[in-house]
């Protein structure tokens, strides 16, 4: 009956991990495409996109992947593992590929790929990983605080346009619910006290008990990890130079955006009319929008563009064009470089293998 149950608990997150993001992503792509005309959208690509601010992008991309496996370093030094600069960068631009096929799942690669070829603990090495999430969380929130308080005026403005006013009402009267607080408040006490209170022995015969103080240890144990890890960039030597990396991280994601604004002209129409405010507002949504669970972030990334570019008064299909054109560059650019990280994958292996039957 155990082995069942764990044959049904594999299947199930196997669904989760990679069923539910594929029908998201084809469920958002498809009503995308009922929306536009494909022949329209190629027409305009061709006739209005200015492609070298494309490649500007996409050159900007490459070094913020490089920027985080130099943040990523000094996490892993302060834990014992020194990792070749270049090991690193393969295992970022490996860790976007893989993702792009199963999502989240490239973060548990690179973990593994780095331990292994290191001699390193796992655990050590998902714990640094961790931390590297967790202080983009952090800057993303941070980021979407200040950018949805400069671009109050325009999201209210498309909000209350009449087509939108059932959407407003109802938001309005979901963030003005007492319910909504008294509920956020009853689950962070929950997790505090599910974290806080020691897991109390069973005897073996409750099942159900037994099966709760599981969950419960697993929780705290994967609450202590991600801590742990965390805590590493309070220790750790190089934090002056790993915020100035998490900068150049951001400042580099910000920078692709800034580009691509110029590839078309209503875009720049947009970022003439109302300033860099649009572009971060833009740029803050569609970062926003990757941590939906869909393969690449392809569907959810197109729709965060045109929601936001919409706010500016852009037509939807127009915003769905410039959503399509810039993940479609990205994810080109992503296949590449994966392609060349396993080929360099293959060939440090071998020469590895070399080196030992030396």
């Amino acid at each position: 009956m155990e082995e069942i149950r764990k044959k049904k608990r594999s299947i199930l997150g196997i669904i989760m991990k990679y069923l539910v993001p594929l029908i998201i992503t084809v469920g958002l792509c498809w009503v995308m495409f009922t929306k536009i005309d494909f022949g329209e959208m190629m027409h305009i690509i061709r006739t209005q996109c200015n492609f070298w601010w494309i490649g500007l992008m996409l050159f900007i991309g490459v070094w913020a992947h490089v920027f985080r496996a130099m943040r990523w370093r000094i996490q892993l030094r302060a834990i014992g593992v020194d990792a070749p600069l270049f090991i690193l960068i393969l295992s970022i631009f490996g860790t976007y590929a893989v993702n792009l096929v199963f999502p989240r799942l490239g973060e548990l690669w690179r973990c593994t790929y780095v331990a292994q070829r290191q001699k390193a603990h796992f655990s050590s090495v998902f714990g640094s990983m961790l931390a590297d999430r967790l202080a983009d969380t952090l800057t993303v929130a941070t980021l979407s605080l200040l950018t949805l308080i400069l671009a109050y005026p325009q999201m209210t403005a498309y909000l209350k346009r009449p087509e939108n006013t059932g959407l407003y009402n109802s938001l309005m009267g979901t963030l003005q619910s007492p319910w909504l607080w008294a509920s956020l408040a009853a689950i962070i006490a929950l997790l505090w006290w599910v974290l806080a209170r020691k897991v109390p022995e069973t005897d073996g015969k409750s099942r159900i008990a037994n099966r709760i103080n599981d969950y419960n240890r697993r929780l705290q144990v994967f609450a202590g990890n991600l801590w742990e890890g965390f805590a590493v960039v309070g220790k750790m030597r190089g934090k002056g130079r790993f915020l100035l990396y998490t900068v150049g991280i951001w400042g580099c994601f910000f920078l692709e955006m800034f580009s691509s604004f110029f590839a078309f002209p209503f875009t720049e129409g947009v970022f003439v009319q109302y300033g860099i405010v649009a572009v971060l507002f833009t740029f803050v949504i569609s970062s926003i929008s990757m941590g939906v669970p869909a393969n690449g972030g392809i569907g959810p990334y197109q729709w965060a563009c045109m929601l936001a570019l919409a706010c500016y008064g852009v037509p939807d299909n127009l915003g769905l064009v410039f959503g399509n054109l810039v993940l479609g560059m990205t994810t080109m650019m992503l296949i590449l470089l994966g392609i060349f990280t396993f080929f360099c994958i293959m060939l440090d292996k071998r020469k590895n293998k070399a080196k030992s039957a030396a």
